[in-house]
């Protein structure tokens, strides 16, 4: 689509200069690559923290996949409860805490305060996804709350007291991937490895603000093998 803009001409011009096409390339790119890792971080962080979901997490892949196979993508829609684990972790760990800065046409006045006509507003997701009137225990890591079958706690962003990645016309271009390659990674890393921390190391949930939502410290962990068949690790 970006060469046919390129080649594309708009009265003698291009519509796409080579520059401008590099630009959205490494955008989008370094965009799927930083968040996507940032959030498989997290996710390992919380399940480290908290033994009693990753040991769920672990059986739910040992019935599905079984350990004397690797993971495959045909098992994603069978997991459940990693799905659950999944989504908690981008409740309280956005990739991105804020959303892109949305601009009001017209000045309006919303929850008392009045908004300028062409301000840059941005909506902090991090704060929106730990309100404690929209949430139960808002701090606390629980993956059950997904699995009530609801269909506004998805990715859609129909409900927008979860909105990880934003909603209606300007929600991430790249959620299906992103959705299908977060589950992926975070299984196979679940599946094939027990994870601990190195002895005397101790587990800090810092995080550092900003166009991506990261750890403070990196996390630090060790995997030992978890499958029956060796020749799998090959």
């Amino acid at each position: 689509m970006l060469v046919e803009l390129k080649e594309k001409d708009d009265g003698g011009q291009m519509s796409l200069t080579k520059t401008q096409m590099k630009a959205m390339l490494v955008n989008v790119i370094a965009g799927g690559t930083h968040t996507t890792s940032a959030t498989v971080e997290w996710a390992m962080t919380e399940l480290i923290s908290n033994p009693t979901v990753m040991e769920k997490v672990q059986e739910e892949l040992k019935q599905v996949v079984g350990l004397n196979n690797m993971v495959e993508e045909v098992h994603i829609p069978k997991l459940l409860y990693l799905d659950a684990v999944l989504k908690e972790t981008m409740r309280l760990h956005p990739a991105g805490p804020f959303l892109s800065p949305r601009t009001p046409s017209e000045s309006c006045t919303v929850g008392g305060y009045t908004i300028p006509k062409d301000s840059a507003i941005f909506l902090n997701i991090w704060a929106i996804q730990r309100d404690p009137v929209a949430w139960d225990n808002p701090l606390e890591f629980k993956p059950e709350r997904f699995l009530g079958g609801d269909e506004n706690l998805d990715f859609s962003g129909k409900n927008f007291n979860y909105i990880p990645f934003g909603s209606g016309r300007r929600i991430c271009a790249g959620l299906p991937l992103a959705e299908r390659m977060l589950s992926y990674v975070l299984a196979s890393l679940l599946h094939s490895f027990e994870w601990k921390l190195p002895e005397g190391e101790k587990l800090d949930m810092e995080d550092k603000f900003g166009s991506v939502l990261r750890r403070e410290n990196p996390l630090f962990a060790i995997p030992f093998p978890r499958l029956t068949d060796s020749n799998l690790y090959l």
